[in-house]
Formats: C-alpha cells, sequence, structure tokens
C-alpha cells in the first residue's frame, strides 16, 4: 500500500502542476513567497525551519529551508534563502536572492516593492520508481537540472497589520520533456497574504493575530489557509490553523530571549489521507540581532 502511495504522489506532482513547499507558519517565513518582506523587521533575522508531512507515508513530502535577511538602511532590504523540497523520488534545491526598496505611506506605515532572482536544481532518483522498462527515455538524465527565475511581491504593513501580493516565480518551465509531452511542469503560484494584531487588554499582556494565505496555481485546486493565534506577555504563543479542506493544525511558539523565538505546528489532515499517516510536523528557529536601538521589532508576531 506504501509503494502504490508513492507512485500516486510522484504521479500528482509530475502529471500535473508543480506547487511551491508549503508551510503552516507561514506567517513567519514570508521571506520564501514574498522578496518585499525582506528587511521589514527591522534587524537581521537568521530563520530555519524543518517540516515532515504525512509522517507515515513513504515518499511523502520533507521540506528543509534556511533564510537571512536584513535591512540596509532605512529603505533597502537584502535577504538569501534555502529550500529543500524531498517528494518520493524527487529531491529539489531552490536558491533565492531578495531585494526591497520601502517607501513610508505615513507616520506608521511602509509599502515594500521586492524583486526574486532564484537557481532550482532538481534530481529524480529513477530507481525509487521502480519502472517496467529500466532504459525508459522519460526517467533518464533527470540529475540536477537547472532552471532559472525571477519573481516580485509587494508588502504593505504597520506595527499591527500586513498584506502582501507576490508571485515568486514568473516563469513557467516545462524543464523535463520527452517527444514534447512535459514531464514535470513548473507552475506560476500567486500569493495573498495578510494579518492584524489586536491588542485585548489595556496593559497589552495578550494579543491576538488573526492571518489568513492564499495561493493560486493552475491545474490546482485554490488553496486557503486561516490561523489565530494568542500571544501573551510578548513570550508564549498559541493558536490553530485551517487549510481548507486538506488539514487542521495546533501551534505554538515561544520567545526563548529577545532574539531567539522557537515555533512548532502539528497538522491531521481531514481527508482520506488521514488514514495512512499519523499527521505532520514543523518547528523553526528564528535568531535577530538587536538593532540599533537595542530591541526588536514589536509585535514579534510577523
Amino acid at each position: 500500500m506504501k509503494k502504490i502511495f508513492l507512485v500516486l504522489l510522484f504521479c500528482s506532482v509530475a502529471g500535473y502542476a508543480q506547487q511551491d513547499a508549503q508551510f503552516t507558519q507561514y506567517m513567519y517565513n514570508t521571506i520564501n513567497i514574498n522578496p518585499a518582506y525582506a528587511g521589514s523587521r527591522g534587524s537581521l533575522s537568521v530563520f530555519g525551519l524543518y517540516r515532515t508531512q504525512w509522517v507515515g507515508l513513504d515518499g511523502a513530502p520533507e521540506t528543509s529551508s534556511f533564510s537571512v535577511n536584513t535591512p540596509l538602511g532605512n529603505n533597502v532590504g537584502l535577504g538569501v534563502s534555502l529550500v529543500n523540497d524531498k517528494i518520493g523520488p524527487t529531491n529539489e534545491n531552490n536558491i533565492s536572492a531578495d531585494f526591497s526598496y520601502s517607501i513610508p505611506t505615513s507616520a506608521t506605515a511602509r509599502l515594500s516593492f521586492g524583486i526574486k532572482g532564484s537557481a532550482n536544481l532538481f534530481n529524480l532518483d529513477p530507481s525509487k520508481l521502480k519502472p517496467e522498462n529500466q532504459g525508459d527515455s522519460q526517467f533518464q538524465n533527470f540529475k540536477n537540472k537547472f532552471s532559472p527565475n525571477i519573481g516580485a511581491g509587494i508588502y504593505w504593513h504597520t506595527d499591527k497589520a500586513y498584506i502582501g501580493l507576490s508571485v515568486p516565480n514568473f516563469i513557467q518551465t516545462n524543464r523535463y520533456d520527452d517527444n514534447e509531452v512535459a514531464i514535470f511542469k513548473d507552475q506560476i503560484n500567486y500569493y495573498l497574504i495578510a494579518g492584524y494584531v489586536f491588542d485585548l487588554d489595556h496593559y497589552e499582556t495578550i494579543k491576538f493575530k488573526p492571518a489568513l494565505l492564499t495561493k493560486m496555481v493552475e491545474g490546482s485546486p485554490l488553496q486557503v489557509d486561516a490561523s489565530a493565534n494568542f500571544m501573551f506577555n510578548d513570550k508564549f504563543v498559541i493558536g490553530v490553523a485551517y487549510r481548507w479542506s486538506a488539514s487542521v493544525s495546533a501551534l505554538a511558539g515561544f520567545q526563548i530571549t529577545d532574539g531567539l523565538y522557537l515555533g512548532y505546528a502539528y497538522d491531521r489532515e481531514t481527508t482520506k489521507l488521514v488514514n495512512y499517516n499519523s499527521g505532520s510536523h514543523e518547528i523553526f528557529l528564528r535568531f535577530e540581532f538587536l538593532n540599533k536601538y537595542g530591541r526588536i521589532t514589536s509585535p514579534r508576531f510577523f
């Protein structure tokens, strides 16, 4: 049964549209989908995340992400990131460089414009598919296939709210063709992200932040992620999330020091896949260096 699901999983990726790696804690990992986010927190930010999806299902997605972004002066932000995504017999590495430029729109708000340049390296291990015909040309020469791309985004934010629109990859590439049939198709992904922070008490010790991420890609259903997080004393975070027609999630986080934050999420499927796996786990660490004012930009929700 596990082998059957491995083949089905690969066919769903290869036969239709490739989607970017998905994250439950997207509100902390915005740099991967929107280059305009670079430098928006006002300090050098180092971020690392690991996600294992559908635990117990052979060939299920496994994703690692690492990024660094920082402001340069008052208006410019720079960032670099690496995402490794393993699905069944495939292994992808995506390396990106981000540039943003910000302008003030009011005393408390800024609007940022960003561009992203990326390089994708794709590997396929045909032995994991166990094809009947080992010499089938469709499963040959899929080693370190290189594809460049470019993306862009806009990001408006204050200390309490944010909204962003982005397309991380503008170039749609049929990278692996056989007799004019695309074996693996790289589609355009469109993102909308938004959130707002509410102070629930007079002393601002309890904060509530609803957040939303929508993703649209040709050949796949519209993906909608909604989350609700509570922060207590700027230290502890708990919350829930829902991925439309896919999963429900529990989230938790802890501000270990002024610069170090730890986050965790657990996803449980709401589809028939729930019968074949024990859920998905996602954990990240974010470390930020103090800015020139000796503090981290607040709130720490995004």
